[in-house]
């Protein structure tokens, strides 16, 4: 048996069960047809052996029951958070794959090499999936925290400094960099916490708490609408809980944040 985790876009296949709870359909060959020429990728097994497919179409998939597609964020509260890792590693493969079709290097066609990798067929170069390394950071200064909207979020909702790290600087640089563009401030302290793979399209985000040091907030209009202080008994909508965003500044509504005395300086070089 094999789990089938058939994409179009970022929208997966899932099966409605008779109890009415979905999965990622389980069994032998493709639960749905695929075009001859569909390129079916074996990705790592589950942990108890059960083989992984991955695949895209090219066309939505209609809805014939029992099976339907669902984004892919929505799927988090619908099949087991095991299951919905397995999907966002499933589409950044997929993602991959359509942007390495030919060789950057001289224009030809690219073949799958090893499950993650891919040679040329002309110059023998070899590609990998590449992941875009972010930071997101929660600032605490007294009983309060640092929340920011930013002008890409999709909904009404405050959320946490966040930015991708640049060349040449280690993620706590990053950490430091992003704070005081983004909002004026400085920090220090600054003390990992955890990270999350986000497949959307292929990210990996490392979580950071961080102590506040001085400054006015002064925002960077061109990233953020807004900025602020908020207390446990004032806090503005958050992200939902899928996101390592909620995750971090839940662990700090429930007290869970220990941080060491100055750990870190108040400048992080850039």
């Amino acid at each position: 048996m094999k789990y089938w985790f058939i994409f179009h876009d970022s929208d997966l296949l899932l099966e409605r069960r008779a109890d009415g709870t979905f999965a990622v359909p389980l069994s032998l060959r493709p639960p749905v047809p695929l075009d001859a020429d569909t390129v079916l990728h074996h990705i790592q097994p589950f942990d108890d052996g059960t083989e992984v497919v991955a695949a895209a179409v090219e066309r939505p998939l209609p809805e014939t029951p029992p099976f339907s597609m669902h984004g892919l964020r929505q799927t988090y509260s619908l099949i087991p958070s095991e299951h919905y890792l397995k999907a966002g590693k499933c589409r950044e493969i997929l993602y991959w794959d359509r942007q390495t079709r030919y060789c950057g290097a001289c224009g030809a066609p690219m073949t799958m090499h090893t499950d993650i990798s891919k040679v040329c067929t002309r110059c023998g170069k070899e590609v990998w999936p590449l992941l875009a390394t972010a930071v997101i950071v929660l600032v605490f200064r007294g009983d309060s925290v640092l929340l920011v909207k930013a002008r890409n979020f999709r909904g009404d909702y405050y959320g946490l400094v966040a930015g991708f790290v640049e060349t040449g600087e280690t993620l706590e640089q990053a950490v430091h960099r992003e704070v005081m563009e983004e909002t004026g401030i400085t920090i220090k302290n600054v003390t990992y916490c955890k990270s999350q793979p986000w497949p959307y399209p292929c990210g990996l985000m490392a979580g950071f708490y961080a102590e506040y040091v001085s400054g006015d907030i002064r925002i960077q209009e061109s990233e953020l609408l807004d900025a602020a202080w908020f207390t446990k008994d004032s806090m503005p909508p958050i992200p939902e809980k899928l996101s390592i965003a909620r995750q971090l500044i839940d662990r700090w509504r429930e007290g869970d944040v220990r941080l060491p005395e100055d750990k870190t300086t108040t400048t992080g070089g850039g």
